[in-house]
This record gives structure tokens, C-alpha cells and sequence, in this order.
């Protein structure tokens, strides 16, 4: 440590330059790493934040919620093998609104459920609905002009809803999330509870255990994941954003190992010497590694920094979201990454002749 720290001491420009180099790669990483997490949350917090663990969805839906319908036959058939507390139809609708005396349409997913079932939201903004014209929606929606106690016009039947309460973190398809109770799921959604399609799922929430239990017959089961994973575009988006992440990690690890091998060529000469004079390959490959360590911990510091830093200014409406959590687990990443890099020096570094080294000086 004591030869790495003199090198950082007095080659300080070089050194500088790296740990600029580093920082701009931590702090891109983190924000692409926030940003992919926030669209998954933006895309499917609803499904996320609710404490189903199954849906039972129409047969070949795909795991879809948009795709599959219940008759009222079929969504009793299933809530009567649980427990009456484990068990609640849903009603999943695409929708646009707009103020009643504006033209601005907001795209919005209807979910209608029992507001007193497991699936209620968690308000955290005015009351729960309780009449047929009254909704409680994802916070998200006052980004479009909507407060509490606001009308809002369905496009589709031009029916009026009264927002009563808002809750947090209730999005699908990167739309906000309306809640409604089953009357006024009626007036919005276009057949009738007797019919084909009066539910889109039945929700539960249940054990592994009990759900092998089930007996659906035509009907198939999904786990909240697999229902999250059916959203339209979620798998893709996610898939896109991670292969970004991956080879941001990649290049990294190929232009830091660049950048430390062409610094360790340029030092063969006093390696060369020091081995001479009794240096041993361990004790120069430990001064490199720990370059390469305090740089990364300096840079990857910084780095955090600045990205929340930034995610605090950024607004609303941007799907950033970067836990403490998976900052550390990149940065945990990023760490090994760049002792990996790091590895082609040790290699040049043990390859070192401490005569030849000694004769090129000369």
C-alpha cells in the first residue's frame, strides 16, 4: 500500500484522469441500473404492490391480464375451494379520461375490485371510494392536473368519477391505476356480470400448497410474477435495459484493464529495478491491486453521490427509482469488475525479467 499510495501522490494528473473516467462509469451504470428499475416499477407496481400471490386467468391468456375473461360461473367455481378472505375477483380495463371541461386525455387502467379485500389500496391521500362514481387513483395522476375531490370523465362512456383518495405506487402499463368498487365497474365496462367476460382474473392469496390444490378446470393458474412478466412490453423493456447494464460492465472492465496495463508497460523498467533489488511479484501485484481498489472505492463514492444527487432533482414524472440496495450490488459489481481488469497487469507484472528490465533503463 505504501508504494501505491506514493505513485497516486506523485503522479496525480494521471491518476486524476482515471478516477474522472471511473466516476463517469459508476455514475452512468447506477443511473441506467435506476432507470430500468423504475420502468419495471412504472410498468407493474400494481401488480408489485398487491399482496396476490396467484391470479387465475382465462386458458391461452398468456399470463396476460388484458387478454383473459371470467364469467361470474367461473370466478365462483374458484373462490369457493378457498377461504373467503383468500380470494377476489379483479376487472382490468384500459381506459381514457379527461376533466370534464377540458379536452386532455390521460391514458388510465381501470382495476376493479371488493375495496374492503386484500386488494384495496393503501391510501395515502384522502378516503376510500365507496359509491358507484367514486375512485381512488395512483398518485401519479396529479403529474396530468388531477387533485382530490376532482371529476373525471370516462372517453369511451362519457361517465363521471369523483377521485376520493389517492395511493402510491399503483401503476400498470405505465398508466395510472383507477380504482373502482363492482357498481362502478358496471358503467364503464362494457357486458354485463352474467355474461362472457364480467371478470377479467380471480386474485388470491394463498400458499404454494393450497394452490396445487386448486382444481380449474379450463382455467389456468399464474404466480404475480408470471402475471408481471405478461404485461405487454415488460419482459422486452426490462430485457433491452438489463443487456445495456451487462455491457456497460463489460466495456468498463475492458477500458479500466486498458488503461492499468498501459500504465503498468510504462513502469516496466522500475518494476525491473525493484524486483532487482529484492521486490517480490506479490508485493508489487499487491501495490496494483490496491490502486485499483482505492480508485474504485474514491470513484464509486463519487459516483453514488452524484446519482442521487441527481435522482432527487429529477422530476416526477421520470421512472427513476435506485434503492440503496441495488446500488450496493452494483457497485459490489463494479468493484470486482475492475480488480478483474486489473489482472492483465499482475500477469505483465510477473513476466517481468529484472536484467532485461534493467538493460532497456540503461
Amino acid at each position: 500500500m505504501f508504494l501505491a499510495w506514493r505513485e497516486l501522490r506523485h503522479a496525480k494528473l494521471r491518476y486524476f484522469l482515471i478516477g474522472l473516467i471511473m466516476v463517469l462509469i459508476v455514475w452512468l451504470v447506477l443511473f441506467v441500473s435506476g432507470l430500468a428499475n423504475g420502468l419495471a416499477n412504472d410498468n407493474g407496481a400494481a401488480i408489485n404492490s398487491s399482496k396476490a400471490t396467484y391470479y387465475v386467468l382465462q386458458k391461452d391468456s398468456d399470463n396476460r391480464l388484458t387478454r383473459s375473461n371470467l364469467t361470474e360461473t367461473q370466478a365462483d367455481k374458484v373462490t369457493d375451494q378457498v377461504e373467503k378472505t383468500e380470494a377476489t375477483n379483479l376487472g382490468v380495463q384500459m381506459g381514457t379520461i379527461t376533466p370534464p371541461t377540458k379536452d386532455k386525455k390521460t391514458d388510465i387502467t381501470y382495476f376493479a375490485t371488493d375495496l374492503d379485500s386484500f386488494m384495496k389500496p393503501d391510501i395515502t391521500e384522502g378516503n376510500m371510494a365507496k359509491a358507484k362514481d367514486e375512485v381512488v387513483a395512483d398518485i401519479s395522476l396529479k403529474e396530468s392536473g388531477y387533485e382530490l375531490n376532482d371529476q373525471v370523465k370516462d372517453s369511451a362512456t362519457g361517465q363521471k368519477f369523483t377521485i376520493t383518495g389517492f395511493t402510491k405506487d399503483n401503476t400498470f402499463s405505465h398508466s395510472p391505476v383507477l380504482f373502482t368498487n363492482w357498481d362502478g365497474w358496471d358503467l364503464v365496462h362494457q357486458t354485463n356480470k352474467g355474461a362472457e367476460g364480467a371478470y377479467t382474473a380471480v386474485a388470491l392469496h394463498i400458499s404454494e400448497k393450497t394452490a396445487d390444490k386448486l382444481s380449474l378446470g379450463n382455467l389456468e393458474l399464474a404466480t404475480s410474477k408470471e402475471v408481471l412478466q405478461g404485461i405487454p412490453g415488460y419482459s422486452e423493456e426490462q430485457g433491452s435495459l438489463l443487456m445495456m447494464i451487462a455491457f456497460l460492465f463489460v466495456i468498463a472492465a475492458f477500458v479500466l484493464a486498458a488503461f492499468f496495463y498501459v500504465i503498468t508497460i510504462q513502469k516496466i523498467n522500475q518494476f525491473g529495478i525493484l524486483k532487482a533489488v529484492g521486490a517480490r511479484t506479490a508485493y508489487l501485484g499487491r501495490s496494483i491491486v490496491s490502486q485499483v481498489i482505492l480508485l474504485s472505492i474514491v470513484s464509486l463514492l463519487i459516483g453514488n453521490a452524484l446519482t442521487f444527487g441527481l435522482a432527487a432533482i429529477l422530476p416526477a414524472s421520470m421512472p427513476f427509482a435506485l434503492s440503496p440496495l441495488l446500488a450496493i450490488g452494483c457497485s459490489v459489481l463494479f468493484l470486482i469488475v475492475t480488480v478483474l481488469g486489473s489482472l492483465l497487469s499482475l500477469y505483465r507484472v510477473a513476466k517481468i525479467d529484472a536484467l532485461e528490465a534493467i538493460g532497456r533503463a540503461n
